[in-house]
């Protein structure tokens, strides 16, 4: 049996946290969805979520993890009295697995993008052919396979060194440069025409948009993705923790929540000042980082193709980041289940992901878009599925076995707080607020209401 590893400092795990939280999430799904959803409207309702639903989960998770120390599936089952719980762990790694699968594929997109602007390409299309542009990159025959096997590699080269010389070491990287590049982008997107219209979209509320279901179901899953949150990773990442660096778990979690919450604001600034100063609405969907803002770019009178490269190797990292965590959870799995060493564990699940993602690689206009699974593209139904229902069910199972299954003086200890009227208002959030509001998500999914 493989030595459990360990992070070096707290601080390592605190950024390495933050990685994961900190990817296409910020970058690529909150933009787009607080342009759907109006704006500062939805950033009020979705910071509302983070309080009093995400926060708590991840604290949670943590729990479960540094109580367990070991991966998600195993710390669920040390950890449980009842073994039905152990179900929590293994669709963690399910889901985790999934993700990642087809994060890797965006990701590879992202790469293409950046490398594109590096070299003019993406700078020479017409006005309005940006779409064009990137329907022929995502529907050739194999482009999208060779980006999203270049991304994998990476993934595994960084996971082959292990917790601390790979996952910790990257981030302590990554993370400072992000928020370098992403202070840079808003400081110069408020330099822009559009700055004043876009600042008054992000922080100025229409309360009439407050009157949208959607809006509310939209919030929380966004408040779920964004963390991370009911894909095993806090679970796994807490089993790494040793009794030392694991204490003070309320606050790390409190500032891992702060930090991906204002990364995510700061992209909003830049994203939103960019797309008012050419008149561009904000609602434009999934498309917006792909589409929309190279049009964007191109259309800018200065600094356009300094803000393009910037802002795609910006995502490039964050995606990063998060794959890497999440192709952690299954790496972990593998190590304590079949007793693998790392670098073994690492080269072969990471070749799974890669086979899983081909199909997702191939399905948006490709040689596999007319595979269809419930009338969805591979790559739009394992989204779907991951997102709509495993995340939420996961998360579920998380604060009811935490907040029921486990003793409160348990569940106390193992987080670790030290005021006993915000441990009590904690448990209070994750035995009935969290799983009513994730039920809520759940039963509304199921129905096809839309958010």
């Amino acid at each position: 049996m493989q030595g459990r590893e360990q992070w070096a400092t707290r601080l390592g795990f605190t950024l390495a946290a933050v990685g994961s939280a900190v990817g296409l999430g910020n970058i690529w799904r909150f933009p787009y969805i607080t342009g759907e959803y109006g704006g500062a409207s939805f950033l009020i309702v979705y910071l509302i979520c983070v309080l009093i639903i995400g926060l708590p989960t991840m604290i949670a998770e943590f729990s479960i993890g540094k109580r367990g120390q070991l991966d998600a599936v195993g710390s669920f089952a040390k950890t449980a009295s009842s073994k039905p719980w152990v179900i929590g762990g293994w669709l963690g790694v399910i889901t985790s697995f999934l993700i990642v699968s087809f994060y890797a594929v965006i990701t590879g997109w992202v790469m293409y993008y950046f490398f594109s602007y590096l070299f003019g390409n993406v700078q020479q299309v017409e006005t309005g052919a940006v779409g064009d542009f990137f329907g022929a990159f995502i529907g050739h025959e194999f482009l999208p396979v060779i980006w999203q096997i270049v991304v994998m590699v990476i993934i595994v080269g960084i996971l082959y060194f292990g917790v601390q010389k790979g996952i910790e070491l990257s981030n302590k990287i990554f993370m400072p440069l992000l928020a370098v590049i992403l202070i840079i982008l808003a400081s110069y997107g408020l330099t822009l025409d559009g700055a004043a219209e876009g600042l008054s979209f992000l922080f100025v509320p229409d309360w009439s948009a407050l009157g949208d279901p959607g809006l509310y179901l939209a919030a929380v899953g966004q408040a779920f993705f964004t963390l991370s949150l009911g894909m095993g990773i806090m679970v796994t990442f807490g089993g790494y923790l040793s009794r030392e660096t694991g204490s003070r778990l309320p606050g790390t979690a409190t500032r891992i929540v702060l930090l991906d919450t204002l990364f995510a604001i700061f992209v909003g600034v830049a994203i939103f000042t960019a797309v008012f100063t050419i008149g561009m609405e904000a609602d434009q969907g999934p498309t917006l980082i792909f589409v929309v803002l190279p049009e964007v770019f191109n259309q800018m009178a200065a600094g356009g193709t300094f803000f393009a490269i910037f802002f795609f190797f910006l995502v490039f990292i964050a995606g990063l980041s998060s794959a890497i965590s999440l192709a952690e959870v299954s790496i972990s799995f593998a190590i304590r289940q079949f007793n693998m060493n790392r670098k073994k564990a690492a080269i072969i699940v990471g070749a799974l992901i890669t086979l899983l993602g081909i199909p997702s690689a191939l399905s948006q206009g490709g040689p596999l878009s007319d595979f269809l699974i419930a009338g969805q593209p591979f790559l739009d139904f394992v989204d779907l599925i991951t997102d709509s229902y495993f995340l939420p069910i996961g998360g579920l199972i998380v604060v009811l076995f935490v907040g029921w299954g486990w003793r409160s003086r348990v569940a106390f200890e193992e987080a670790d707080f030290k005021n006993p009227v915000i441990a009590k208002l904690w448990l209070i959030l994750i035995r009935f607020v969290a799983p009513l509001m994730i039920i809520i998500i759940l039963l509304a999914n199921f129905f096809g209401i839309e958010a």
